[in-house]
């Protein structure tokens, strides 16, 4: 009877994503020449579990508690008080774990620099949830203190891509198509960390919804880079897979109703990571489609306020869209609960994934 009780059906979503990302990481690793991701998931996995169970009562002690936006959703005023910062107890083990794993495979280098990215970005996302702490509202650094941070950070990350030329100026679509951009690379690059970011930023407004896709992504990510053969590159997969499993350990705390928020401290740092790793194997095709979500949930805001300040300027009062933006906020106000949203999202995200892995032409 306890057992019924706790399982949720929050619970029981995860619990059958959890179960499908092992299941496809176990399937790779049996079909796939040099596939090594089940060990590496299954280590973070566990070790995001411990991690975020012992930090919750210290994030406690020190009074590090989400302050819910009043301009929300009402029904988030409950979720106010809940510790957040939860990446901190995620990611610096994902990377050791990551990095760890694929040691032997001469990408010492390849792998600090996007450790080091990831470690920037989750210490930008820290200022802003403790700025947002310190002035008791949801707001944290200002928008272009946050841009100029993360272009900052981007950028060393670039110039020391430039000199190792690890990053193809060739972009590779499914079927051998590609197109080479030449310089305009490194723009775009700039622009693939600002937007992947942020994206994943503003899709972290329900539980679980930011670490289930996150986790989906990162695992995709890794298959398809098995998948690809001599065109993948087995140690970013093992690191992505690592980092998957950071974030299926975090959903263990953070499905509804969550006992730990990730904040901008985990949302920024998943951003990057994903970044880095698409622009280093060159996947940001494949990181574009199965990232959908995070893509919709960007588009929503920002469709949300151009309508609103054209329509501003022109008439004199603004229009919106959507009830709420991001696109999850707007579908929670139109009457949908919550774990259907999220499960929907991920479903979402797994149809995406599944349709980069099977566009994937082996080499």
């Amino acid at each position: 009877m306890k057992i019924s009780k706790s399982l949720n059906p929050a619970t029981i979503s995860s619990l059958i994503l959890g179960s499908l990302i092992f299941a496809s990481c176990f399937i790779s690793d049996q079909l796939i020449v040099n596939s090594f991701l089940s060990v590496p998931l299954i280590c973070c996995t566990i070790f995001s579990i411990l991690c975020t169970h012992l930090s919750i009562p210290q994030l406690k002690t020190l009074k590090i508690g989400q302050i819910i936006r009043p301009e929300g959703p009402q029904s988030h005023k409950r979720k106010s008080g809940t510790p957040t910062m939860g990446g901190i107890a995620v990611i610096p083990i994902s990377l050791i774990i990551g990095s760890l794993i694929s040691v032997n495979e001469g990408m010492g280098t390849k792998l600090i620099a996007i450790s080091s990215i990831t470690l920037a970005f989750m210490f930008i996302g820290g200022l802003d949830d403790l700025q947002s702490l310190l002035d008791a509202r949801s707001l944290g650094l200002t928008a272009k203190k946050k841009i100029l941070l993360q272009s900052i950070a981007s950028s060393i990350f670039l110039v020391y891509c430039s000199f190792q030329n690890w990053i193809d100026p060739t972009i590779n679509f499914p079927w051998h198509q590609s197109i080479s951009i030449g310089l305009l690379i490194w723009p775009l690059s700039l622009f693939v960390f600002l937007a992947e970011s942020n994206s994943t930023n503003l899709t972290d407004g329900l539980d679980g919804l930011a670490s289930g896709c996150g986790a989906l992504v990162f695992t995709g990510i890794a298959i398809h880079l098995m998948l690809r053969g001599n065109n993948g590159d087995p140690a970013l997969a093992g690191f992505s897979i690592a980092m998957a499993g950071g974030w299926l350990g975090f959903l263990s705390q953070n499905h509804n109703p969550a006992k730990l928020f990730m904040g901008d401290t985990g949302s920024l740092a998943m951003g990057a990571s994903l970044a880095a790793i698409a622009l280093l194997s060159d996947s940001l095709w494949a990181l574009l489609i199965m990232g959908g979500v995070f893509l919709a949930e960007a588009l929503s805001v920002i469709i949300q306020v151009s309508i609103f300040k054209f329509t501003k300027k022109k008439y004199g009062v603004g229009y919106r869209l959507l009830k709420m933006a991001p696109l999850h906020h707007h579908l929670e106000l139109s009457g949908l609960s919550e774990n259907l949203i999220v499960t929907s999202f991920w479903l979402i995200t797994c149809i995406l994934i599944g349709i980069v892995l099977i566009t994937t032409v082996p080499t």
